[in-house]
């Protein structure tokens, strides 16, 4: 079942439309690259890099991103084509292994981290969805089955390292 309002392919069109801006804002305002990273993939068809301002989460050493149009978001259809990705988050440049998961308990309980770290800026995405700002597991559950949750893993190891430093830093 979708739980996206009849409004949302406006509101992804309009997000498509901020993406320049946003990456322009996270090239110059360091507590906005807190929040933000650059991703880069190859397209599919062109293979032509593109780029996708993204919020993220760090848990231990591999960088999460949420994909609120699951797999038909460009830059997941992009990933399951070509999972060698570039990353720039804050002052850190690397590439990455993307790995597209779609299981609804997984993504439910990314949510739920999501939810405690950021109540506000969820509770509007919540919204987006038709949801309380607020949900419970099993509206989560639900919605998780619309979305997916792409786990990147650095090739470097010393990388690795510097994404849990960063991870301490930021909790």
């Amino acid at each position: 079942m979708s739980h996206g309002r009849t409004d949302a392919p406006l509101i992804w069109r309009l997000m498509r439309g901020l993406n320049p801006k946003i990456m322009q804002v996270n090239s110059s305002r360091s507590s906005f690259k807190r929040r933000v990273l650059i991703l880069t993939t190859n397209g599919r068809k062109s293979g032509l890099p593109h780029k996708t301002p993204l919020q993220y989460e760090l848990e231990n050493d591999a960088v999460y991103v949420a994909s609120a149009r699951g797999c038909q978001a460009d830059w997941v259809r992009n990933i399951l084509a070509n999972p060698n990705i570039e990353i720039e988050l804050e002052d850190i440049h690397f590439h990455a292994q993307a790995q597209v998961i779609t299981d609804s308990t997984q993504i439910s309980e990314f949510l739920e981290v999501r939810l405690k770290r950021h109540p506000l800026m969820m509770g509007a995405t919540m919204f987006f969805h038709g949801l309380p700002p607020r949900p419970n597991r099993d509206q989560l559950h639900e919605l998780a089955a619309d979305l997916a949750v792409v786990k990147f893993n650095p090739i470097d190891l010393e990388i690795s390292d510097k994404l849990v430093q960063l991870q301490v830093r930021e909790n």
